[in-house]
């Protein structure tokens, strides 16, 4: 009797990064929901579509109400992807499974008031619409800046990540991730030098290296959304 010796084909899989935002409950749970539906009230659009994860450490132990938490979150909009600084012995939080660790810090930020305020009246933006960036951003480092555009005059090394509530542009290569107009701007653009990018996001919508076309790589470009993220699509061109 023969047997098949062909050799199985080997599983592969592949990675990708998203923002997510770390949200921190605290004792008294009913006090701080009250907080978050002061909030929410004045940012409702604010975790609309973005994965949030929970930070459980802030919950005293034996805190009533943990097992609805979820639920609680839920009706308010709030999607929850996963937790962290759960140690296992707060009653009521088995139901959310082994905590996540590792992940880089990428910092802390006020939630904006929607609408956004009114321009100033003299035209002139605010001193800190703008952050520049006068050095290169290597490999793991974190460039957030949410209020406005970031500006790179040198290049974004692999593994590095520059973040923009505003456009980022980008005066050397982009080989890490650009993630513009992250607090809900569809008018945000990315600008590059040199493309060779993990990552671009704009609002919501992304595109990965498999996703961008061959013949951009190694360009400068530009890219930005066509029609908005309801209905619209990401675009990239080069520059001329």
């Amino acid at each position: 009797m023969s047997h098949d010796q062909r050799p199985r084909p080997q599983l592969r899989v592949r990675g990708r990064s998203y923002m997510a935002f770390v949200l921190r409950p605290e004792s008294p749970l009913v006090a701080w929901l009250e907080e978050l539906d002061a909030q929410l009230a004045r940012s409702p659009s604010f975790f609309q579509g973005r994965p949030v994860i929970l930070d459980l450490a802030g919950i005293a132990p034996g805190e009533a109400g943990v097992a609805g938490l979820l639920g609680w979150l839920h009706d308010r909009g709030v999607r929850v992807i996963d937790t962290e600084g759960y140690d296992g012995v707060l009653p009521g939080a088995e139901q959310w499974g082994p905590s996540l660790s590792g992940g880089r810090n990428g910092g802390t930020y006020d939630v904006p008031d929607d609408p956004a305020p009114p321009p100033q009246p003299t035209g002139l933006p605010p001193e800190d619409a703008a952050l520049i960036v006068d050095e290169p951003v290597r490999s793991g480092q974190s460039i957030i800046f949410p209020r406005g555009d970031v500006t790179v005059l040198g290049s974004v090394a692999s593994g590095a990540e520059v973040l923009a509530g505003g456009s980022i542009h980008i005066y050397g290569t982009l080989r890490g991730r650009a993630v513009a107009g992250a607090m809900g701007n569809p008018r945000a653009r990315i600008f590059c030098r040199r493309l060779e990018a993990e990552l671009l996001a704009i609002d919501g919508l992304y595109r990965t290296a498999d996703d961008i076309d061959a013949a951009l790589r190694g360009r400068a470009v530009q890219a930005w959304l066509t029609g908005g993220t309801a209905h619209g699509s990401f675009a990239i061109a080069p520059l001329t």
